[in-house]
């Protein structure tokens, strides 16, 4: 049987990625991004066998957007597609998998999204514009919260009343569980270990960051929690804060709560410590040249990052290795030495040569000789959730 071609979507508000991902190539035969939907200034983007081309679409929505994406796809797998797996930001406990899409459960995402009211409804529109244009064609959503299902009750419920959570859903979930399954199960294939018999502590590292613990294939804690701003200092999010923070800055200075959750979530983090810029690299120059909010957001980050993969550890009944991935954790050769430098009592340490060479794209272990192994595990979301996708398609 021919290999075959799954085409991964991940809608925001404005925007879609979208890749063609086939079970036996490693790499996207294609891959994209259509931006500022619904503006005058609407266009789409795409790369394919290393050229990269543009269209504008004015005012286009997203089954406009979709309308120009699917031939291309289509058109690039020789009319061989089979089937769409669509990211859904939370999946609540209705998913502890990927599932086909359908009436029921496009209502039972619908039902999640005052959860997540950002992320949802904006995946919804995608799906929703993918069916109307590919009804025959077999559609799953893929749940970042789905991999997370796995933790006992003792890391996920918040010690709140009882009827928060079993009236309201109001529990810690968890995110970036499709990357942290997948780096986490590559990790294993490359140092010959069983996923179901080896234990592993992630930090995935973007504009959003989290970290996991990992034991036999499932997570058993991670560092998000009701939403994406729980756990370590991210790009623009805060991550832990005092909870009462929301009650004294609008006892002290009159905020509401638009206002609280606008500063935590969009002028915090990275960005607000530095006072320059929420992005890694931009923030390593100015460090370079003496920038003191450079240097305090980087020196915060690494050692909050570090705590909490110290807290994860918890979790593991022995340590098989520690997993750096995302555009930080993949690229940035200080942010991991920084942040290992501060978990010797977990005798990490690093081979500074490895750790300097394991970037752009390269993986492999960077810790130092008869220490505990580091690893950097390049991510590859839209290839997991094409896995999962075909694995349901196999059922």
């Amino acid at each position: 049987m021919p290999a075959r071609n799954i085409l991964v979507i991940n809608c925001g508000s404005s925007s879609i990625k979208f890749a063609l991902v086939n079970e036996d190539h490693e790499h996207s035969a294609i891959s994209g991004l259509a931006e500022r939907l619904g503006s005058p200034d609407a266009q789409v983007h795409w790369q394919q066998d290393g050229n990269k081309q543009s269209l504008m679409l004015p005012n286009a929505d997203h089954r406009a957007a979709l309308a120009q994406v699917l031939p291309l796809a289509q058109t690039t797998a020789g009319g061989q597609l089979h089937g769409i797996g669509h990211r859904v930001v939370h999946g609540g406990e209705y998913f502890t998998a990927a599932s086909k899409l359908d009436h029921s459960t496009i209502a039972a995402i619908r039902a999640t999204a005052p959860l997540a009211p950002l992320h949802n409804p904006a995946n919804l529109l995608g799906i929703e514009a993918a069916i109307k244009l590919f009804p025959n064609l077999i559609q799953v959503a893929v749940f970042d919260t789905a991999f997370h299902q796995t933790l006992p009750e003792h890391a996920y419920r918040y010690a709140l009343p009882e009827s928060l959570y079993r009236d309201h859903g109001v529990r810690r979930y968890g995110f970036h569980g499709t990357s942290h399954c997948f780096v986490s199960q590559r990790a294993a294939e490359m140092t010959g270990l069983p996923v179901n018999a080896s234990s592993w502590l992630v930090a995935h590292l973007g504009n959003g960051c989290s970290t996991c613990a990992i034991v036999n294939g499932q997570s058993r804690d991670t560092s998000m929690g009701l939403t994406p701003l729980e756990g370590v200092v991210m790009g623009t999010r805060s991550g832990d804060v005092d909870p009462n923070l929301h009650g004294h800055l609008a006892r002290t200075l009159g905020w509401d709560l638009q206002q609280i959750e606008d500063m935590l979530n969009k002028n915090s983090g990275l960005l607000g410590l530095s006072g320059l810029s929420n992005d890694m690299r931009s923030l390593e120059q100015a460090r370079e040249q003496g920038h003191a909010g450079a240097t305090l957001a980087i020196e915060v980050f690494c050692y909050r990052l570090a705590k909490s993969l110290a807290a994860m550890s918890c979790a593991l009944p022995q340590l098989d290795g520690l997993i750096f991935t995302g555009g930080i954790g993949e690229n940035s050769a200080l942010i991991r030495s920084k942040t290992v430098a501060h978990l010797t009592l977990l005798n990490l340490a690093l081979d500074e040569l490895a750790n300097a060479s394991t970037v752009r794209g390269v993986a492999g272990p960077i810790h130092a000789h008869g220490h505990p192994r580091v690893m950097v595990v390049p991510t590859n979301e839209e290839r997991q959730i094409a896995l999962d996708t075909l694995a349901l398609l196999d059922a």
